[in-house]
């Protein structure tokens, strides 16, 4: 039996609280030979009514922080509350009382990341938040020390999966945007209020981290252009498949010569996309790079695997604290980069209307496009009935202040009756 034992508290015991307690036990001897100690669980925090429960697995809880802080053998601080408050406080505090720290918390990281780092620092302690992006998939601490020769030019990600089962279940059942919402409540995969996910808030928290780490440069969740999925229809989906293309809410960091541009929004991804075949409630996060070239980390993306990832940290430090050296995994933005402009970003698009059915109609349209300096790659004509036609339009890559420019044009045209969508396209 190793003699080393390092001991750790976790604040929360919910659905990962639950997991890391459960993994921990279940995998305790591997844990032990690769951490190099006994990790040891010495308390745990949570609500009182919650004690009895915890105390019943003969494990030891309490109400009280200030036990945990003010016990001398934790060594790490685990953050499993989620959410802003009280979470941020309690980890500000676990470090000022030279606590190393693990956290799943992508809205505390992505918000208050500097402050959280330069504590860090200051306590010379580690701050580890590999679970905040991605669940189980390893992406946080690749891009810290297994790309570090790299230059990142791009990180897009498939990062939330309630969207990406529900535009999943789209295409796969040809279900409206309201049917598959309810079914994704149902399977417990969206909340009763899933506004955080279907309107890109989850994946844009977790593209300022990416993009922060990958550019380093800090990003901040408002910093992130973001919208949603509530405005995807079957019809979208179904012209996008015919043209050979997937809908994916993306979130989208780049390089570009005006500074980072990052974003979260629906785009139509080629088929051919390695992005494009992750379904159901599956990450997956795409990285192009050099020397790299391209590289895909691909997953579960929450639930009981989101404990692989916590656990990894925890291991990480153990072994910090037993060679004496932790705080090596510090802030990497040591760079300050502008954010480029959404109007200056560029992206193909997919357009589509409803037009009259008339000579001449094509060509007004045409125009319109061309004035705004917008180039188009190609043009469907279809469902032509009652005097109305369907329009389906693929454009080259513009900027995103041209196809506004256009739109608000094509708006104002007698023979344009509706603009359907438009949505960027990510070739």
């Amino acid at each position: 039996m190793n003699e080393n034992v390092i001991k750790i508290a976790l604040l929360g015991a919910g659905t990962i609280g639950g997991s890391v307690i459960k993994v921990l036990q279940e995998n305790h001897d591997i844990i032990t030979q690769r951490a190099g100690a006994d990790i040891q669980i010495k308390n745990i925090l949570v609500l009182p009514h919650e004690i009895p429960k915890l105390q019943a697995q003969g494990l030891s809880a309490t109400s009280n922080y200030d036990e945990i802080l003010n016990d001398p053998e934790i060594k790490i601080v685990i953050e499993l509350i989620g959410g802003i408050k009280p979470a941020k406080d309690f980890i500000l505090k676990a470090m000022e009382h030279g606590k190393n720290v693990v956290t799943a918390n992508k809205d505390v990281v992505a918000q208050f990341g500097h402050e959280l780092f330069e504590t860090a620092d200051k306590n010379q302690i580690d701050f580890l938040f590999e679970a905040s992006v991605g669940g189980a998939i390893p992406i946080i601490m690749p891009l810290k020390r297994s790309l570090t020769p790299n230059k990142i030019s791009e990180v897009l990600g498939i990062v939330n999966g309630t969207t990406n089962y529900m535009l999943t279940k789209m295409k796969d059942d040809g279900a409206d945007y309201d049917t598959v919402l309810k079914e994704a409540q149902a399977k417990g995969y969206a909340e009763a209020n899933p506004a955080a996910d279907v309107e890109g808030k989850d994946a844009a928290r977790k593209i300022a981290i990416l993009a922060s780490i990958a550019f380093n440069s800090r990003v901040k969740f408002e910093d992130v252009s973001i919208e949603g999925i509530t405005k995807i229809t079957p019809e979208d989906i179904r012209y996008a498949a015919q043209l050979g293309y997937t809908v994916k809410l993306l979130a989208i960091g780049k390089e570009s010569d005006l500074g980072v541009d990052v974003r979260v929004h629906p785009v139509l991804l080629p088929n051919k996309h390695p992005l494009a075949s992750v379904n159901g409630v599956f990450n997956a996060i795409f990285v192009r790079g050099n020397p790299i070239d391209e590289a895909m980390f691909y997953g579960p993306g929450a639930g009981y695997p989101t404990a692989s990832a916590v656990i990894s940290d925890i291991v990480e430090i153990a072994r910090g604290i037993q060679l004496g050296s932790v705080g090596r995994f510090g802030c990497t933005c040591y760079e300050e980069k502008n954010i480029c402009p959404l109007d200056e970003t560029m992206s193909s698009y997919f357009v589509r209307l409803l037009v009259n059915d008339e000579i001449g109609v094509l060509g007004t349209i045409a125009k319109i496009f061309g004035d705004a300096q917008v180039s188009l790659k190609s043009v469907m004509q279809t469902n032509e009935e009652g005097g109305n036609a369907e329009l389906v339009i693929i454009t080259h890559e513009v900027k995103h202040k041209n196809i506004l420019a256009a739109e608000e044009e094509l708006k104002k045209l007698s023979c344009v009756n509706k603009i359907f969508s438009v949505i960027r396209v990510e070739e």
